[in-house]
Order: structure tokens, then C-alpha cells, then sequence
């Protein structure tokens, strides 16, 4: 059966991916675009679950613009095999090479700022909760410490002394080249809990994680409130973030992560330049790039860079920003000719993306030219459709005006 055939014949069912012959579901509505006289196929349907419960666990870390874990999923299915590679080359808080791995395929992520790597890589290797424990047990935590700027307007002042010693304690195990899976796991959560709208975060209440967040604005969020910080205990916030993270992963399931993270490559660099990556290596790239709002870096991630202790300023000067359709167009012409390079014959490219200003500009139909002229087929474009859910804004994603979510995602394909 070729594509077009599966996806024309497509029928969404809830408790199956694909049940191609059921007369209850939405049949696949077809037409057609023409870009530069070409004529391509679109494809309308629900392609996947809207529900966020069906998928792992392990994806509940909040990130700013990022696409549901179906996403990938449906085309990792689709298109790939166990053991094949799956990259993504703006991989965002990790879904893609998430769920890549718990579905048995190698994994290659790559993002030009470090807290991708921070945020997801730790997710192959779980630990155990008991040593969980026992490391936090083990870090000395001195409510007196303060940090080198203030931070009162978010953390009680024992709260604070807790995450300082816990962000003392992180460098001086990384600097010294001892930090562990653990500590790693460790970063990660703790990276992710610093501050949002509840008693489940370190912070007084705020806007949600994949938020941001000025001092400023904190300020004023509090006076508007009538709030002051109370006192979180970061280690069990830690523990209990951890638990509601690794539930639902088996233990078979966390031994096939494992065994992915050994060749597993996190990459932080310009998707563009991926020399790591060798000639037609990779299988499936399933992404998302950024778009032409631009992305304000250190406003987004003043907090987490303090954190980690990674200069902000220095990461946003290595961001390409893309005020224009043209300027975005000819970076993302540069990103085609690289995943050229690395992609299979017969691999595959699943490009999400959006509609800016209004609608106005439908990027699927621009990113279409961009990639044939890289090389690739363009096999048409999927757009899913989905009914409105209350848990969009959390995961990322932005709700047109008919009250329901929309991906579009151009699939193209090297012969």
C-alpha cells in the first residue's frame, strides 16, 4: 500500500491507531494545492489522539511551543522500523527523540540551546526512586544561602537557600566531570519545577511553566494577588515530580531506554551545521522549526540559564532570528540541504507547521518549494484536525478560531 492509498483510506479509532475499514470515525478529506505550478495532495482528517492521557508519562515536562507526543508517534509508525534513526534538529523539550526511544528507535536530537539537552536526554535513563532518594538525602541544603540576584519575588527565603545549595551543588558535580544519571535527573526536574501556577513548583504562583515570566511582571502578579512566597521543600517536590514522571513506564520499557541512550547523540548545534551526523544516516526527521515571531531567548529563559548556570546572552546572539518570510525561508532552505545530506534513500521528513499572522501566511506552503529544491518529493501535506481541549495551552499548542487544533505537517521523502 503507498501513502497516498493509507493515508486516503485513513479512519481515526480511539482504542486502535488505524482501522481503515470502520464506518464509524472521519474519513480523510482530500484536495489539492499548487505551489510554482505543481499540483500536491493535502490530506484533512484526525491522524491522531487529541487526548493527552494516551501518551507516556515520561512527556509531561512543559515547554514552550511544543506539538503533542501523537505527533511524532503516527509517522514513527508509519514510516520507520525498530533500530531505525529518528532526528529531530529543533528538538525542544525532547518529544520526538522520546518517544522515538520508547518506541525501539535510535535517536539523534539536536537544539542550539542547551536546556533542550538538559530537558530531555535525562529521560533514557530513569532511576530508581529509592536512589532518587537517597542522593537527595545526601545534599546538604543551607536555607541561609541567597542567590547573586533577587529572587524574592518568587521563592520563600528558605526555599531560595534550597535551590542555591541544589544549583551549588549541580556545578561543582558537573565542573568536576562526577556528575551522574541521577544528577542529571536531578537538573532536569528541578530545571522544569522552578516556577508555575502551583504548589507542585518551588515558585509562589505564576504564569504556567511553558511560560515566561519577568521579575517585574512577578511583582506585580503578586501585588495583584495580595501574595508573598510561602515556603515550597524543593527535595520532595523533586521526588514527587519524578514519581508522577516514571508511573506509567514499565520496567521493560525503561531497560529499551537505556539500551537507546548508549548511542543515543544529543546534539547543541545549529541545524544547519550537523557534522556529527553522518552522510544518509538518518531514517525518519520528525520537527517543528521556529517560526518568524521572534523568539525572545533570555526573556524566555532568564530563570533556567541562572539555573544551570549557562549565559543567556550568549545563547540568544547564536539564535538565528528570522524577522522575514524571506529571511526565515532562506535559513530553512539551508536546513533542507542538511537533512538532504543525512537522510536515507527512501527516508522520510515530516516538517510541522503553522499559520502566522492571522492566516494570512500558510508556512506548509511555503516550506513545500523549500524542501523540493533541497532534493526531496514532496508526498503532500497532512493537516490534523482536532476538536478544542482545555490541556492546548500546556502542551503548546495554539487554537484557531473554529474552536478546534491544527497541525500541518509537510511530508516529504528522498528517492
Amino acid at each position: 500500500m503507498t501513502i497516498t492509498n493509507y493515508l486516503c483510506d485513513y479512519i481515526f479509532m480511539e482504542t486502535a491507531q488505524s482501522s481503515m475499514f470502520s464506518q464509524s470515525g472521519k474519513s480523510t478529506k482530500v484536495d489539492k494545492f499548487i505551489v510554482n505550478g505543481r499540483e500536491y495532495p493535502r490530506y484533512i482528517n484526525e491522524f491522531w489522539t487529541s487526548k493527552q492521557r494516551q501518551a507516556s508519562s515520561l512527556h509531561e515536562i512543559a515547554y514552550r511551543a511544543c506539538f503533542k507526543p501523537q505527533l511524532p508517534r503516527f509517522f514513527i509508525e508509519l514510516l520507520t522500523n525498530p533500530e531505525d534513526i529518528v532526528y529531530d534538529p529543533f528538538s525542544g523539550r525532547g518529544t520526538t527523540p522520546i518517544e522515538a526511544a520508547l518506541l525501539n528507535r535510535n535517536v539523534i536530537a539536536n537544539d542550539i540551546n542547551p536546556l533542550s539537552k538538559i530537558l530531555s536526554k535525562p529521560r533514557l535513563n530513569i532511576p530508581e526512586i529509592n536512589a532518587l532518594q537517597d542522593r537527595l538525602s545526601q545534599i546538604e541544603f543551607n536555607n541561609a544561602l541567597k542567590a547573586n540576584l533577587d529572587l524574592s519575588m518568587f521563592y520563600h527565603p528558605k526555599t531560595e537557600g534550597e535551590i542555591v545549595s541544589l544549583k551549588t551543588y549541580l556545578s561543582q558535580r558537573l565542573s568536576s566531570r562526577q556528575e551522574d544519571k541521577i544528577d542529571s535527573w536531578i537538573r532536569m526536574i528541578a530545571t522544569n519545577r522552578l516556577t508555575g501556577h502551583s504548589s507542585g513548583f518551588f515558585s509562589v504562583y505564576t504564569l504556567p511553566p511553558n511560560q515566561a515570566v519577568s521579575i517585574k511582571s512577578q511583582i506585580r502578579i503578586n501585588q495583584k494577588r495580595n501574595q508573598i512566597p510561602p515556603y515550597r521543600d524543593v527535595k520532595s517536590i523533586i521526588l514527587k515530580k519524578s514519581s508522577q514522571l516514571i508511573k506509567g513506564v514499565p520496567e521493560q520499557t525503561k531497560k529499551r531506554l537505556q539500551d537507546i541512550s548508549k548511542k543515543a547523540r544529543f546534539l547543541t548545534k545549529d541545524a544547519r551545521f550537523t557534522d556529527e551526523i553522518g552522510n544518509e544516516e538518518v531514517s525518519l526527521t520528525v520537527t517543528s522549526p521556529p517560526f518568524l515571531d521572534i523568539v525572545q531567548y533570555v526573556e524566555d529563559n532568564w530563570l533556567r540559564c541562572w539555573f544551570n548556570g549557562i549565559d543567556a546572552n550568549i545563547i540568544s546572539k547564536n539564535i538565528t532570528m528570522s524577522k522575514t518570510i524571506e529571511d526565515w525561508s532562506m535559513v530553512m532552505q539551508q536546513v533542507f540541504i542538511e537533512l538532504y545530506r543525512i537522510t536515507k534513500p527512501n527516508g522520510w521528513v515530516a516538517f510541522e507547521v503553522g499559520e502566522i499572522r492571522n492566516g494570512k501566511i500558510k508556512l506548509d506552503e511555503i516550506i513545500t518549494p523549500i524542501g523540493t529544491n533541497a532534493g526531496f518529493e514532496c508526498e503532500g501535506i497532512l493537516i490534523n484536525e482536532q476538536e478544542f481541549t482545555k490541556t492546548a495551552n500546556i502542551w503548546g499548542v495554539n487554537n484557531n478560531d473554529k474552536g478546534t487544533n491544527t497541525n500541518r505537517i509537510v511530508l516529504f521523502q528522498k528517492k
